[in-house]
């Protein structure tokens, strides 16, 4: 049986926020509560993303505590979540504070450790090799021969239960004091954490500089001096950073999937990253 939205008025919030896909908003009297509202049109993928979100909440993940599936008087569809006040992503507090970089790169690095050490029924979930096979299948941008070539890569990597973001940028990781949550977690999954950690090494150091001061506030440098921080942080100091960033760059390059859905068009500047896989 279809779970039925609840009805709400957009009147009682305020919006707070906005990014890819919908507008955030915050309870006009009730502070603990605030609403993810995604754009018109879409009503499955906000019901998928509540159902996910308390499978994900169950696990233990920190990760604001989801609520209801709502539907406003405009028709639009959204989950209400019990909202993180004073809480800021860690790419805000980098741009706010670049001379605390070291430490929000550190402290990230750790939460990413502490997400890939938790283990998952992989009956539950879905695993993030299928998501980049789907995606490689659907692709109209990839020659057959590239298919293959990537296929294979994804393929060859380990089989794993370990819990994957599925969007790991260091925008969606938040905190207030000594609390802190991921959030955003839509495309969660199991499977090889080098698939999660691409993503941290794109945005730091693949996207283009109007990208990273448009979404994450600050120079492109900044974003790289982050990554530069969280390498070691998350794999080690012993190991260096060019052999650190040859083992991850096919896996940000992988993200071209996402980006090329997204943007209906070919982009070489990631594409660039897959050489060695192409």
């Amino acid at each position: 049986m279809e779970l039925e939205a609840k009805k709400i008025s957009l009147e009682d919030y305020v919006l707070s926020g906005g990014g890819a896909n919908g507008e955030s908003f915050d309870h006009k009297t009730d502070k603990s509560v605030m609403l993810k509202l995604y754009f018109p049109g879409k009503a499955r993928q906000p019901l998928d993303e509540m159902l996910l979100a308390r499978k994900v909440y169950a696990l233990g993940i920190p990760t604001p505590e989801p609520g209801e599936y709502v539907v406003t008087d405009d028709g639009r569809y959204g989950i209400l979540f019990r909202r993180i006040t004073g809480k800021k992503s860690f790419s805000r507090a980098t741009a706010d504070h670049p001379e605390n970089v070291k430490e929000y790169a550190e402290t990230f690095a750790g939460m990413c450790l502490d997400l890939h050490a938790k283990h998952v029924d992989t009956t539950q979930f879905e695993s993030v090799k299928a998501r980049y096979f789907h995606l490689l299948e659907e692709s109209p941008f990839f020659t057959p021969a590239e298919k293959d070539r990537i296929g294979r890569f994804i393929s060859d990597a380990p089989d794993t239960d370990m819990a994957i973001h599925g969007d790991l940028q260091f925008s969606n990781a938040i905190f207030v004091g000594d609390h802190r949550y991921f959030i955003d977690l839509g495309d969660f999954c199991y499977g090889y954490n080098r698939f999660d950690v691409g993503m941290v090494y794109l945005c730091c150091n693949l996207s283009p500089e109007p990208f990273v001061k448009e979404t994450f506030h600050m120079p492109k440098a900044l974003a790289g001096k982050f990554w530069e921080h969280f390498a070691p942080a998350y794999f080690g100091s012993d190991r260096p950073l060019k052999d650190i960033e040859e083992e991850i760059l096919p896996y940000a390059g992988l993200k071209t999937l996402i980006i090329e859905r997204d943007m209906k068009e070919p982009m070489p500047v990631f594409r660039e990253a897959l050489k060695s896989v192409l």
